[in-house]
């Protein structure tokens, strides 16, 4: 399943322009409905976590981050208007709140990953920080497996280890920097850089993940990749990379 998806996801970045969004509307609405349901005792309102979504990633696509920005705090007083209208008394709170959980956390990144593309060399960019991310991801959990001993955070997930981080983020900065070996204008220092945000926030956007399913009492967030859980879980790590990568990205084109 791993590898079908990733050519998919190649294929779409290579594309670019619409397409590109639309395929980031359709996963983060994948990934809005996976949340939206571990949170169905919250009562969100899933449609507008879905308009919100869709409206900021085709605001980065035809617009700007501050209309991405926009988009976001629009969503504030249209959901109070729709949660007062069901009539949610002594809920309203946890409704925003997790209605927001998804706007705020899965769609300005989705909305990241838009504007990322749109940058020069956004496409290969992208694809540095998957790989980066999810090859961490990978060497986080075969280095916990062979060498861990130390719990990193057994309250919020049991079987990660500070060695298995270390791996991680060892190969995560090892990965982008390669990858920047044959970019000829992405120069060593940037590489680093991008390898470094990716090394960190990747296992915190993982750790992010865990404690909303365990506060949900869940394992899973969904089941859209078999025995690999949902969409979420495979993408809760590229989350925050992806901002992240923007923003590295950006600041060093400057």
């Amino acid at each position: 399943m791993a590898v079908p998806a990733a050519i998919v996801a190649i294929v779409f970045i290579d594309l670019g322009g619409l397409a590109w969004a639309l395929f980031m509307v359709a996963i983060g609405w994948l990934c809005l409905h996976e949340l939206y349901r571990l949170l169905a005792r919250w009562r969100p309102a899933p449609l507008v976590g879905f308009a919100s979504l869709a409206g900021m990633v085709l605001a980065a696509r035809y617009g700007s981050p501050r209309v991405v920005l926009e988009v976001a705090m629009g969503t504030i007083p249209v959901l109070f208007v729709i949660v007062l209208a069901r009539g949610q008394r002594g809920s309203a709170t946890v409704a925003i709140a997790g209605t927001m959980l998804g706007v705020v956390w899965i769609g300005l990144a989705f909305a990241h990953s838009e504007l990322l593309r749109r940058l020069p060399h956004g496409n290969a960019v992208i694809i540095d920080v998957l790989v980066g991310t999810f090859l961490g991801d990978t060497a986080a959990y075969l280095g916990g497996r062979l060498f861990g001993r130390r719990p990193l955070a057994p309250e919020i997930s049991p079987s990660k280890t500070v060695e298995g981080l270390f791996c991680g983020m060892l190969i995560a900065v090892l990965a982008v920097f390669f990858a920047g070996l044959y970019q000829t204008w992405l120069t060593q220092g940037d590489a680093l850089l991008l390898g470094l945000a990716v090394a960190v926030l990747g296992p915190l956007g993982d750790l992010f993940e865990s404690v909303v399913k365990r506060d949900a009492g869940t394992k899973d967030a969904g089941s859209a990749f078999g025995p690999h859980g949902g969409a979420l879980d495979r993408l809760d790590s590229v989350i925050f990379t992806v901002v992240a990568g923007y923003y590295v990205w950006l600041a060093v084109m400057h």
